[in-house]
């Protein structure tokens, strides 16, 4: 009879085995399709962060905290008066979300523009590197083409009695 249940045990331990393997390669397999879906959405907007969340009230009326902004980075389209822009600046680590409000061609330097918040009352010039007046192409993570409204928004929750 013991023999008998060492032979039940084994087997028992032999499917939570299993089960937990499968577990493990389901989870494995949801993860690598969302990096696939990532890589596949860099390819085709061109941009390194193809969806990206607005973080600051910087843009509101046009964006509000908790907004999801589809990106596209096209090197043949250009950076126009009024294009929302995603960029980055060197040393900060978060990418900034604001308006393009002008634009400079210099047949030395190449095209530069410069960026404002919609709801500040400067330019961005100031958050720029020290030296930098202008933003050049390769600051720009994308341009705004589309966006999904307060998917993120954090809302407080109240204590709530059941």
């Amino acid at each position: 009879m013991s023999l008998l249940d060492l032979e039940c045990l084994d087997s028992v331990r032999r499917l939570d085995t299993r089960r937990l393997l499968y577990q493990v390669l389901n989870f494995l397999m949801v993860v690598s399709s969302a990096l696939m879906m990532w890589k596949g959405l860099m390819v085709i907007t061109g941009s390194e962060s193809p969806i990206v969340v607005v973080l600051s009230g910087s843009m509101e009326p046009a964006f509000h905290r908790g907004d999801l902004l589809f990106l596209t980075n096209r090197i043949e389209d250009p950076i126009v008066v009024g294009d929302i822009t995603v960029f980055k600046i060197e040393g900060r680590e978060i990418p900034i979300v604001h308006r393009v409000i002008r634009v400079h061609d210099d047949d030395k330097e190449g095209m530069k523009f410069l960026t404002k918040g919609d709801n500040n009352q400067v330019d961005d010039r100031g958050l720029y590197a020290e030296s930098q007046l202008w933003l050049r192409r390769k600051d720009v993570l994308g341009r705004a083409r589309g966006f999904l409204p307060y998917v993120l928004k954090l809302e407080k929750v109240k204590n709530v009695r059941l």
